[in-house]
């Protein structure tokens, strides 16, 4: 794996982003050396910036730097994270200077053809600050990834203070509902994944009906489809819950094959 920053180095045990976890991130496909939907990332990582009180790094330069090292990995698939810092400044002023633009290139696998997923034990707070923000303090999802591995499964799915469901630890969450693709509204706590955004256009132009709305973790449990999107696994079927299997995939497989061809246009 390559890692490297667009800025000069200096005083990193300074920055908040190592400090205080102040900074945010994204984590992008790249396929045949070609980045998946950048303009999607870079819209997210700007709109987290500005939440955070943070200047955005220069995009062009971001892309000039990544594309020679793509190219030289030459990786069918391979997994590009780009940090943003909060740089160095007072613990009580989220203005700073001096932020790092971090850059971090690996080759991945394919993703897998299916997951099971446990409900989490910890809420997702809707209402939080941060909620939607692809933040660098990521602590919280470590923990409840550590407690899917524990638990034999493959993911979770949080629910949001009201009960219903806000995302998973690294992917939003769809469900298919006699016929109609739901998944969880923006002001459930979820992260606006980019795969997310890719899928909703995706089941649009396919002539599926799509709501983006509150789903009560109970409804959710009987859905007839349960699957999970991320921009470096596209879409994945859920094929259990809490030990409740999912017989049916047909939706989640016109919508995988979908996303993947979509690949190919990039």
């Amino acid at each position: 794996m390559k890692v490297w920053t667009l800025e000069e180095v200096g005083g990193v045990l300074e920055d908040r982003s190592f400090t205080h976890g102040l900074g945010v991130f994204e984590t992008m496909l790249a396929v045949d050396g070609r980045l998946v939907a950048p303009e999607l990332h870079f819209e997210r990582l700007q709109a987290g910036c500005l939440r955070l009180g943070m200047a955005p790094p220069d995009e062009s330069k971001i892309l000039d730097s990544i594309d020679p090292v793509l190219s030289s990995l030459a990786a069918p698939r391979a997994k590009v994270r780009l940090m943003r810092t909060g740089g160095r400044g007072r613990i009580d002023d989220l203005d700073g200077d001096q932020p790092l633009t971090v850059l971090a290139v690996e080759a991945i696998a394919l993703p897998p053809e299916s997951v099971g997923v446990i409900t989490s034990p910890w809420p997702r707070n809707e209402g939080s600050p941060l909620a939607g923000v692809k933040c660098s303090s990521y602590a919280e999802n470590l923990v409840a990834l550590d407690h899917v591995r524990k638990a034999g499964a493959d993911e979770l799915i949080f629910p949001n203070t009201r009960g219903n469901v806000s995302e998973a630890a690294t992917a939003n969450v769809f469900a298919v509902m006699d016929g109609t693709v739901v998944t969880p509204s923006l002001d459930c706590g979820c992260l606006p994944g980019t795969a997310r955004r890719r899928v909703i256009d995706l089941a649009t132009s396919l002539g599926l009906k799509v709501e983006e709305q509150s789903l009560p973790i109970a409804e959710a449990r009987e859905a007839d489809e349960l699957f999970l999107t991320s921009a470096t696994r596209g879409v994945v079927w859920v094929s259990d819950w809490d030990g409740r299997g999912f017989a049916d995939r047909r939706v989640t497989e016109r919508l995988r094959q979908a996303f993947d061809e979509s690949l190919k246009g990039e």
